[in-house]
Formats: structure tokens, sequence, C-alpha cells
């Protein structure tokens, strides 16, 4: 009897040891989950921060970067300088043509000086006393000739200003003069140029520099009617501008 007695007392004892085992273990692994989701929780804290700074960084060095290509692009517009216009009024077409020549030459831009009532051909009849250019060559107050436009969109990009006309009477044809006395040549180099069948260039340059009171201006240069690209495009090259 007491055999019996000892030997369930003993099965007891040992299903109470396994039991507690069991928590034990079921405790352990709890708490091995809870540290290793802590350990991930802290590792993800972690790297967001350094993957912020790094994109952060990144934009930083873009806009760096491109603070840096515009401070570039504007020393560069410094360092080449402004660009070409040849300015022109054409009574016949000659001086157009000229213009057109120099424009392609400098690779410059065209602005031609139109006055609002254009000149017809009975007009520009410097033989007739009664004619337009007669009258208003005999009375100054009549040069005063309204334009359609004397000014240039983005005047302060040019540097180099070609400015050409016919000769009438000696002196720059008048329709020119609105278009001097409406703009300002500071810091502008300044080349007259003219069309005539027989008149040289004369003080037409001079009369304009006067007028303007602005510009480096430049010795000009006369062409006869019909003078040939070539002959142009050297008279350019040779200015060394």
């Amino acid at each position: 009897m007491k055999k019996w007695i000892v030997l369930i007392l003993s099965v007891v004892m040992v299903s109470g040891l396994a039991a507690c085992g069991s928590r034990q273990n079921g405790s352990d692994e709890s708490l091995s989950r809870n540290e290793s989701q802590s350990d991930e929780t802290e590792t993800t804290k972690t790297t967001e921060p350094s993957q912020q700074e790094d994109e952060s960084s990144s934009e930083t060095s873009m806009g760096t970067q491109d603070d840096s290509n515009s401070e570039t692009s504007a020393k560069t517009l410094e360092v080449f300088g402004g660009k070409t216009l040849v300015v022109y009024y054409s009574a016949s077409g000659n001086t157009e043509e000229v213009a057109n020549y120099i424009a392609s030459a400098m690779d410059g831009d065209l602005f031609e000086i139109v006055p609002t009532e254009i000149y017809t051909g009975a007009d520009l009849d410097w033989t007739d006393e009664d004619s337009r250019v007669s009258r208003e060559h005999d009375n100054e107050d009549e040069r005063n000739v309204p334009l359609v436009s004397d000014t240039v969109d983005n005047w302060d990009e040019y540097d180099t200003v070609f400015i050409g006309y016919p000769i009438w009477w000696g002196i720059a044809a008048w329709p020119v003069d609105g278009f001097i006395k409406a703009n300002d040549f500071t810091g502008k180099t300044v080349i007259p140029f003219c069309t005539s069948s027989s008149s040289g260039l004369g003080e037409s340059g001079e009369l304009l520099k006067e007028m303007a009171g602005t510009g480096e201006w430049m010795e000009g240069e006369r062409f006869r009617s019909g003078a040939s690209e070539e002959t142009v495009q050297s008279w350019v090259e040779g200015l060394g501008l």
C-alpha cells in the first residue's frame, strides 16, 4: 500500500515540474519575441531619420548645383558680351540690302525704321521743288518724321549697333533722327553706314553722334548702290569687332 502511495506522489510531482517548465519556456519565447520586435522598432526609428537626411542632402546638393549653373551662365554672358543690332531706314531698298549683309556677317538682328507715312516715289523726287523731301529739306521743322516704332525690344542686350541710311543732301535721311533721339546709346559701340549713288558719308555720322550724345561711335562707311555681299562682309571683318 505504501508503495502505491509513493508511486502516485512521484507521478504527481513529475507532472507538476513538467508544467512549470512549459510555462517558463513560453515566457522565455514571449520575451524573446518582444525583445526582437523592440529591436526591429528601434532599428526602424534609427534608419528613417538617416534616409531623410540623405534625401535632404540630395535636395540641397541639387539646389547648390542649380545655383552654380545659374552663376556660370551669368558669367558666360558677361564674358561674351551682348548681341549685335542692325538698324536701318531704306527708301528704295539699297540700304536694306546692305543691312541684311551686315546682319548676316555679324549674326545680328535687324530693326527697320518705318515712317508712319511711307515715302512714295513722287515724295522722293528731289528734282521736284514741291516734292515731300524737297519741302522737308527747305524747312527743318518738317523733318520731324513720326515713326511706326522708335524702340527696340530687349535694347539693353545689344552692345553693338549699326545705323544705316541713304544720304539726302549730304546728311543722313531724317527719318533716322527720330530713332536716334529716342534711344540711349550708353555702353554701346555704334557704327554708321550709308548708301548713295555718288555722295560720300560726309558729316552724317558725326551729326548723328552729336544728336545721340551717348555711345562710342566709330567711323562709318559709304556703300554704292548695288554693293556686293563680299564688299560689305570685308568691311565688317575689318572693323575688328
